[in-house]
């Protein structure tokens, strides 16, 4: 059984997390994606809402698709929540199985500056996929990608190839992956309910109900205590 960690701070989760759940899971046969909201990341994020409210939200998205999946393993783990020690504790729930880590190219080019890195490209096959404002090409001065090819990195960036696979080492592959640009970001979605737009089709009706009743993501007033 191969399965698909998707890590991510889901700030709110929206349809471009989803697509590229749903292609990921299909360029590579995978069995399930398995969304693995943050706990506290490593990085200070202010406007990060509650792990609660970000679970709460990815659960609803993903409500209907058998193949997806939803851990709470981050969100229940005390202190600051990094990748290596989520994988070894998925790895000890999912033995026997072969697990997919999906991570953005701005990601896996920050990948030195993890916590134990080399452990984390042993334990699971790489995915790497597109993202807005980077390049196939640029992942050339990463120290853990390998033999593909000048040209395979270019004809991905044209789209004219959506899937490569590149080694690690002698006994680690991974995979790039050119998902379906959604000009979607959860950044933008905070920004525009802070500003009192419409959400609607940028992220399932479920999350954006959510997102009302529970007021997320407004402007709060100074000394309100809320």
């Amino acid at each position: 059984m191969k399965i698909g960690i998707y890590g991510g701070t889901f700030n709110p989760i929206h349809y471009g997390h989803l697509r590229t759940a749903q292609e990921v899971l299909d360029m590579l046969a995978l069995d399930k994606i398995m969304f693995v909201p943050s706990g506290r990341p490593p990085f200070h994020k202010p406007d990060l809402e509650s792990s609660a409210h970000r679970y709460e939200m990815v659960r609803r998205a993903i409500a209907g698709n058998h193949a997806f999946g939803l851990s709470d393993i981050e969100i229940k783990r005390r202190g600051i929540s990094y990748s290596v020690d989520t994988v070894k504790k998925l790895r000890r729930g999912f033995k026997d199985r072969e697990l997919f880590f999906i991570l953005g190219i701005d990601a896996f080019l920050d990948l030195p500056r993890w916590r134990d890195p080399d452990t984390l490209l042993s334990s699971t096959t790489i995915v790497v996929i597109s993202r807005p404002d980077h390049t196939f090409s640029g992942l050339s001065t990463s120290p853990y990608l390998r033999s593909v090819p000048a040209k395979t990195l270019r004809d991905m960036d044209r789209g004219k190839a959506a899937l490569a696979s590149f080694s690690i080492s002698n006994k680690q592959k991974g995979y790039l992956c050119a998902v379906t640009a959604l000009n979607i970001s959860a950044s933008r979605i905070r920004a525009m309910v802070t500003a009192g737009q419409k959400i609607k089709y940028l992220l399932p009706d479920s999350v954006n109900s959510y997102i009302i009743s529970h007021n997320l993501y407004r402007k709060r007033e100074v000394g309100s205590g809320t």
